[in-house]
């Protein structure tokens, strides 16, 4: 593909500058992007589509267009990047080299990433938007930042991608201006609400149950909830006692302490609309932290950062799946509005049974009696 270099679309309306100068002001006040947009009753997606074109106000954004498998495979040349992954109350930061990307499926939408560092699953129907964002330095002495940033179709970052200090910066800006777009097309809708979750009581208990039981992969389980039309956690909650286990709110700060103390290298799953990204190794440094009066608990280490809301935490699984490797055991964190915030598992691979240090580890983790329907 050969996209133009950068263009300069026609310069934005009053109201758009508005925006723009609103928006800069919610930055300096210490908001992230995230919670400027949302300040002013903007997605994060349309915050950034405003800043297209010609204007003052930092940050600059570039449209890009794709296709973005391939935008994604041009990046390997350009060393380390950090990918980051987030939803609503846990942010997934992994630095590494892009590549053993792949598409497949119908017209390339299910992606994979199976780099040593950048591992990731990719749902493409989900990509609306994409922008190479540029932002000024906090010291004017150092080089503007750029990173590329793809959001739904309501707005909704699915994937972002930034620089770090060991990125060749040339081989990224001729990314940024291969798959630059002359101008900005994007137009974000809310997002329809999700579809309301049936009565325990219409769910075929007891064939999801059998169906559970007689899985060989765990890559199965999402077709079984739309099988059965059960939500995840309702899943979850009707094998209670069965294959699942609910813990302690405290579950996940033991969880990570034991295994930073123990040496025990994990998987830490987190996922947006339309991408998972996947940490897999030790964790060292477990950091909990009051910032503002949020609760955060934090891993912090070279390559691997998580930051997890620990005070929206609602309720934690332990869960058994089936496979043709033997049980394999995960912890599933939800917030308050039943979203699934992160999975951890002992790392493994396919084929391999699961590290009997994990089973251990989880063995002892804070179990709660029940959790009400």
């Amino acid at each position: 593909m050969n996209a133009p270099s950068l263009l300069t679309p026609t310069p934005l309306s009053a109201d758009a500058e508005a925006l723009r100068q609103a928006f800069a002001t919610a930055r300096a006040s210490g908001k992230r992007a995230k919670e400027a947009a949302e300040s002013l009753g903007l997605s994060e997606g349309q915050a950034v589509a405003a800043h297209c074109g010609t204007h003052s106000h930092p940050p600059k954004a570039t449209p890009l267009q794709g296709p973005w498998i391939e935008l994604l495979q041009a990046l390997q040349p350009c060393g380390p990047l950090m990918g980051l992954t987030r939803n609503e109350t846990t942010v997934h930061e992994k630095t590494g080299i892009y590549q053993k990307l792949s598409a497949m499926g119908p017209h390339g939408q299910m992606g994979l990433a199976l780099g040593d560092d950048i591992d990731l699953r990719l749902f493409f129907s989900q990509w609306h938007a994409g922008f190479a964002v540029t932002e000024l330095a906090a010291n004017p002495q150092n080089r503007p930042n750029i990173s590329l940033q793809f959001f739904d179709a309501s707005g909704k970052a699915v994937h972002k991608i930034f620089q770090r200090e060991a990125t060749d910066r040339a081989a990224f800006d001729a990314v940024v201006q291969r798959f630059a777009a002359p101008a900005n097309t994007a137009v974000f809708t809310p997002a329809a609400p999700p579809p309301p979750v049936l009565d325990d009581t219409q769910i075929d208990v007891d064939g999801l149950g059998s169906a559970w039981a007689a899985m060989q992969d765990t890559h199965e389980f999402f077709g079984l909830l739309k099988k059965f039309s059960a939500e995840r956690q309702q899943s979850l909650r009707l094998m209670e006692g069965r294959f699942t286990q609910p813990l302690g709110h405290s579950a996940l700060r033991d969880l990570l302490h034991s295994a930073a103390f123990d040496g025990v290298p994990i998987m830490v799953f987190v996922g947006s609309p339309g991408c998972i990204q996947i940490h897999t190794g030790p964790v060292h440094r477990i950091e909990p932290m009051d910032i503002r009066g949020v609760q955060w608990l934090n891993v912090i280490d070279p390559t691997f950062n998580l930051h997890l809301r620990e005070d929206s935490i609602a309720h934690v699984w332990q869960v058994e799946k089936p496979t043709a490797d033997g049980v394999v055991t995960s912890v599933e964190a939800f917030d308050v509005n039943g979203e699934l915030m992160a999975m951890f598992f002992g790392a493994r691979k396919p084929g391999q049974p699961e590290l009997q240090a994990w089973r251990d580890l989880v063995a002892q983790l804070p179990r709660l009696e029940a959790v009400p329907a």
